[in-house]
This record gives structure tokens, C-alpha cells and sequence, in this order.
């Protein structure tokens, strides 16, 4: 048995948005429970409603610039800086820039829609 796994083929999460969303490791591509790792490109003007999740979520920017509005602050993120937001904390993610934003998201324990609570 191999003690590692090359992960060619992520899930692309299905989005009504324009967004893309490859998960390399996680719930749905690998069955792993504890972290999920995505790659993702948010289009230009795009955003999300608020949410609470119940999970760690650390975002590394590769390109562009993403907003993150944490409770009541907005703090914008550009190419090569990351951010750890903690487990139970109202936030939204947004792209309300012109150009299109590449990062990699990597959730503490997986994404899970059932806990990410996001708002209507």
C-alpha cells in the first residue's frame, strides 16, 4: 500500500455563479473528513451571502484580490498573502474587483455544506 496519493482528477464543484472550484482533497474528493484543499478562481463582481461555518478556513491568494468582511471589518487580501479565519466567525467572501481572483482555500475540519451556514 502507498503511503501517499497524487491527486489528478479533483471534484469540480458544480456552481451557478462563475465560480470555479476544484477540491483536491476533502469530504467529496478523497472521503477525508478532517481538511479540505481547493483550488479556486472567483469571476470578477462575484460574491457569496454571509456565513458562519463551523470550521477553520485559510485562504493563500495566487492572483488578483479577494474581500473578506469578518464580522464587521473588511480586509482585503492581494497575491501572496493568507489569512486564517477561525471556526465560528460571520464572514463573507466576495470578488468585487474587475479582474478574476485565483487562491487556494484550505478548510480545518473539511468543508461541509451542512456546516457552513450560510445566510439567505
Amino acid at each position: 500500500m502507498k503511503k501517499y496519493y497524487i491527486q489528478k482528477t479533483p471534484f469540480v464543484v458544480p456552481t451557478t455563479d462563475g465560480k470555479l472550484i476544484e477540491e483536491h482533497h476533502g469530504l467529496v474528493a478523497t472521503n477525508n473528513k478532517d481538511i479540505s484543499i481547493a483550488h479556486m478562481i472567483a469571476p470578477p463582481n462575484w460574491s457569496e451571502p454571509f456565513q458562519t461555518p463551523e470550521f477553520e478556513e485559510y485562504t493563500y491568494i495566487i492572483s488578483g484580490k479577494k474581500q473578506f468582511i469578518i464580522e464587521d471589518e473588511t480586509v482585503v487580501l492581494e497575491a501572496g498573502q493568507s489569512i486564517k479565519i477561525k471556526a465560528n466567525t460571520r464572514v463573507q467572501y466576495s470578488n468585487p474587483f474587475d479582474s478574476p481572483c485565483e487562491y487556494i482555500a484550505i478548510c480545518k475540519p473539511a468543508f461541509d455544506f451542512n456546516k457552513v451556514h450560510r445566510e439567505e
